[in-house]
């Protein structure tokens, strides 16, 4: 009987597996959990054709109605790979579309080049603070920067090189300068310094443990109303963390305190906050661009930037030199007369301009770095110095020192040498 029994589930087992099938290459489970085909994507979508009914109707579309049709395209927008169709992220596709074309549309005169180059910084700008504002994560800013750094490379390659003034030692300086562009971009996408959840309770702290601690520490202030509040969140801590992050004893009322995440359920160290993009904590958090910076990525960080300026430069300078000859690179990029007689030497024009743009774009945030790194300050602290009105303003606010870390200039820059490394000890720190 036992060995009956036993038998029982093993055809049971047999038949399941016809619903373990691996998927062929152009097959893949929705969002829905069944399994749907790629030449099934523009079957039976309801969004879609409502939205469209709406619209030839001349009646305005509902929030909810794009949410869910964005939606359906970017579970059903997909391509072919080993065992299932691979879903593309679609905010990787317009800057592979658009950077082409309107930089094509703009060498096609000078003042359709003004135009186009003025627009495209201010919609990469709002689409930023869009993106910021519904604290939402896109590839749109990576997808750009690198589409934008092949494509220059190509209309380099194409249109300046056979020109014959670019030689073979210049062409292999600059494609060393992009390779290397790519290998710290890949360095400074890695952890930036994420702080993961400690395994023992008694590290941690919960819900309940918060609301006890901050209990005991009101009835202690409710006869001492001049003392010190450390046992319970103070007005400056509130001011400062108005979304959940409150800082509690570790240990005992008179040691330092911390910060506690309520959104991770973690005591935080100093400097470190959590990201609203990735949801999680960062130590020593600097800012959020195309990643995450903080503190293991943001010397890779600063480095990407400092190769990525001296490439671009001397990329502007060589195709300057080659399309408007016997000038300066500063006269020929205002004052190239005849740049515009055949498409080539306009379309390589055109891509000087938009390289200058970005250039001047990532000098600024380069100085920036640059002055917070002197200062021992992060652009987190800088932006919350600034909302709560504190701090030291210098150089019309370009500078902004909060003097709460700031142990002179070379002091800073060696801690900023050494960050990453956890053996590393800056007794600054320890007071938050």
């Amino acid at each position: 009987m036992t060995h009956k029994g036993s038998m029982k589930p093993v055809k049971k087992k047999k038949t399941e597996e016809p619903e373990l099938e691996p998927l062929c290459c152009c097959e893949y489970i929705d969002r829905n959990g069944e399994k749907n085909h790629v030449a099934a994507c523009l079957c039976d979508c309801q969004d879609l054709d409502e939205g469209c009914d709406r619209w030839i109707t001349c009646k305005s579309l509902q929030p909810e109605t794009c949410e869910r049709i964005m939606d359906t395209i970017s579970d059903r927008l997909r391509i072919p790979w080993l065992r299932g169709a691979k879903k593309v992220n679609i905010s990787i596709i317009p800057p592979l579309v658009l950077l082409p074309v309107f930089l094509h549309v703009a060498s096609w005169h000078f003042l359709l080049g003004v135009v186009v180059l003025t627009s495209l910084p201010v919609l990469a700008l709002w689409y930023y603070y869009l993106t910021h504002r519904r604290k939402e994560q896109t590839l749109f800013f990576l997808s750009l920067g690198l589409f934008s750094l092949g494509y220059m490379y190509y209309v380099f390659l194409q249109e300046v090189v056979p020109k014959g003034r670019v030689g073979p030692v210049q062409l292999a300086v600059l494609t060393c300068g992009l390779f290397l562009i790519l290998l710290a971009l890949h360095r400074a996408k890695k952890n930036p310094g994420y702080l993961s959840i400690p395994a023992s309770s008694d590290r941690s702290l919960n819900s309940s443990q918060l609301e006890c601690l901050n209990r005991k520490g009101q009835e202690k202030t409710k006869g001492f109303p001049g003392a010190d509040t450390s046992g319970s969140l103070n007005n400056r801590t509130v001011k400062d963390d108005p979304k959940g992050s409150s800082r509690l004893p570790a240990g005992s009322p008179t040691k330092v305190k911390e910060d506690w995440c309520a959104k991770c359920q973690l005591v935080r160290p100093a400097r470190a906050w959590h990201c609203r993009i990735c949801g999680i904590c960062v130590r020593r958090m600097d800012h959020h661009c195309v990643c995450c910076v903080g503190e293991s990525n943001h010397q890779a960080f600063i480095l990407a930037l400092l190769i990525f300026l001296l490439t671009s430069v001397y990329g502007i300078t060589l195709t300057l030199d080659t399309i408007c000859r016997d000038r300066s690179v500063f006269t020929a990029l205002f004052y190239c007369p005849g740049v515009y007689a055949n498409y080539s030497s306009a379309l390589s024009f055109t891509c000087v301009w938009y390289s200058v743009i970005v250039t001047a774009g990532m000098a600024y945030i380069f100085l920036i770095q640059l002055i917070n790194i002197s200062y021992n300050v992060t652009e987190r602290e800088v932006q919350q110095a600034l909302r709560q009105k504190t701090g030291r303003r210098l150089l019309c606010g370009l500078i902004v020192d909060t003097g709460q870390y700031n142990r002179g200039f070379l002091r800073n820059w060696h801690q900023f040498s050494t960050l990453g490394t956890r053996a590393f000890h800056h007794p600054a720190e320890d007071i938050v």
